[in-house]
Protein backbone atom coordinates (compact mmCIF):
# COMPACT_ATOMS: atom_id res chain seq x y z
CA UNK A 1 0.00 0.00 0.00
CA UNK A 2 2.83 2.40 0.73
CA UNK A 3 2.14 5.86 2.10
CA UNK A 4 -1.41 6.47 3.25
CA UNK A 5 -2.70 9.75 1.83
CA UNK A 6 -4.17 11.91 4.53
CA UNK A 7 -6.50 14.83 4.09
CA UNK A 8 -5.10 16.92 6.94
CA UNK A 9 -7.09 20.05 6.11
CA UNK A 10 -10.45 18.53 7.08
CA UNK A 11 -12.16 18.31 10.44
CA UNK A 12 -15.38 16.54 11.36
CA UNK A 13 -17.64 16.17 14.36
CA UNK A 14 -18.84 12.59 14.75
CA UNK A 15 -20.96 10.74 17.29
CA UNK A 16 -19.99 7.73 19.34
CA UNK A 17 -22.77 5.12 19.32
CA UNK A 18 -23.89 3.08 22.32
CA UNK A 19 -21.34 0.38 21.45
CA UNK A 20 -18.41 2.84 21.40
CA UNK A 21 -18.15 3.01 17.61
CA UNK A 22 -17.57 6.07 15.48
CA UNK A 23 -17.97 6.47 11.75
CA UNK A 24 -15.19 8.44 10.11
CA UNK A 25 -16.44 10.45 7.13
CA UNK A 26 -15.15 9.22 3.77
CA UNK A 27 -13.77 12.69 3.07
CA UNK A 28 -11.05 11.97 5.65
CA UNK A 29 -9.57 9.48 3.21
CA UNK A 30 -8.84 6.59 5.58
CA UNK A 31 -11.58 4.08 4.69
CA UNK A 32 -10.57 0.40 4.75
CA UNK A 33 -7.50 1.28 6.81
CA UNK A 34 -6.37 -0.07 10.18
CA UNK A 35 -5.47 2.65 12.66
CA UNK A 36 -3.84 2.99 16.04
CA UNK A 37 -5.92 4.99 18.54
CA UNK A 38 -3.96 6.58 21.37
CA UNK A 39 -5.79 8.21 24.29
CA UNK A 40 -4.23 11.59 24.95
CA UNK A 41 -6.01 13.27 27.82
CA UNK A 42 -9.36 14.61 26.63
CA UNK A 43 -8.84 13.58 22.99
CA UNK A 44 -7.78 10.63 20.84
CA UNK A 45 -4.90 10.51 18.37
CA UNK A 46 -5.59 8.32 15.33
CA UNK A 47 -2.63 7.06 13.28
CA UNK A 48 -3.32 5.12 10.05
CA UNK A 49 -1.22 1.96 9.61
CA UNK A 50 0.23 0.75 6.34
CA UNK A 51 -0.93 -2.71 5.17
CA UNK A 52 2.44 -4.20 6.08
CA UNK A 53 4.19 -2.18 8.81
CA UNK A 54 7.13 -4.60 8.83
CA UNK A 55 7.80 -4.09 5.12
CA UNK A 56 7.37 -0.32 5.39
CA UNK A 57 9.86 -0.07 8.26
CA UNK A 58 12.59 -2.32 6.84
CA UNK A 59 14.49 0.56 5.26
CA UNK A 60 14.69 2.82 8.31
CA UNK A 61 14.22 0.59 11.34
CA UNK A 62 17.33 -1.50 11.81
CA UNK A 63 17.72 -4.05 14.60
CA UNK A 64 19.70 -7.15 15.40
CA UNK A 65 16.69 -8.75 17.10
CA UNK A 66 14.48 -11.27 15.35
CA UNK A 67 10.82 -10.62 14.71
CA UNK A 68 9.92 -13.09 17.47
CA UNK A 69 12.18 -11.32 19.98
CA UNK A 70 10.64 -7.96 19.12
CA UNK A 71 7.13 -9.39 19.46
CA UNK A 72 7.96 -10.92 22.85
CA UNK A 73 9.39 -7.60 24.08
CA UNK A 74 6.36 -5.67 22.81
CA UNK A 75 3.91 -8.10 24.44
CA UNK A 76 5.78 -7.95 27.76
CA UNK A 77 5.80 -4.14 27.70
CA UNK A 78 2.09 -4.03 26.80
CA UNK A 79 1.32 -6.40 29.69
CA UNK A 80 3.37 -4.34 32.14
CA UNK A 81 1.62 -1.15 30.97
CA UNK A 82 -1.83 -2.78 31.34
CA UNK A 83 -1.02 -3.84 34.91
CA UNK A 84 0.17 -0.32 35.81
CA UNK A 85 -3.02 1.21 34.36
CA UNK A 86 -5.22 -1.27 36.20
CA UNK A 87 -3.46 -0.45 39.49
CA UNK A 88 -3.94 3.29 38.90
CA UNK A 89 -7.66 2.77 38.21
CA UNK A 90 -8.20 0.81 41.42
CA UNK A 91 -6.45 3.55 43.44
CA UNK A 92 -8.58 6.36 42.01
Amino acid sequence: MGVIPLNLGKMAVVSVDDRGRITIPKEMGIRNTRVIIIPAGSFLVTIPLPESPQTESEGWLETEKSREELQTLAEKQAGDDAIKRAKRRTQA
